[in-house]
């Protein structure tokens, strides 16, 4: 159990995964607007979009199977085993603009991304 927590710690280090400020804000925003203060946020990546890859959030109650966990500004984030290598080192902002906003990524491993900003290839 201790180097299984261990090897956890590590792979959270090596993730690197950070959410700005304003991102945790406006996740903490929409759940309690949700009615869901006791769930967390899953972040993942799934086969699609417009170039290869997508990147999906969603609200989470608990851990699942294989899950990494982090806590972030008070925040816990759900993050899949599959999903952990396309998004070491990836920033999550949320930007507002003149026609709305939304949340941003920023992936060193992206190759390239779609202009929609939830599509990326590696």
């Amino acid at each position: 159990m201790a180097s299984e927590l261990n090897h956890q710690a590590l792979q959270i280090e090596a993730l690197n995964l950070t959410l700005t400020d304003r991102a945790i804000q406006q996740v903490k925003a929409l759940l309690a607007r949700n009615n869901h203060q006791d769930h967390g946020l899953r972040v993942s990546v799934a086969d699609g979009g417009c170039s290869g890859f997508s990147y999906k959030l969603d609200f989470a109650k608990e851990e699942e199977p294989g899950d990494l966990v982090l806590e972030l500004g008070n925040l816990k984030v759900y993050l899949d085993s599959k999903s952990v290598s396309h998004l070491k080192g990836t920033t999550i902002d949320y930007v507002t603009s003149l026609y709305g906003g939304g949340f941003k990524f920023s992936n060193p491993n992206a190759s390239g991304t779609c202009g929609c900003g939830t599509s990326f290839s590696a």
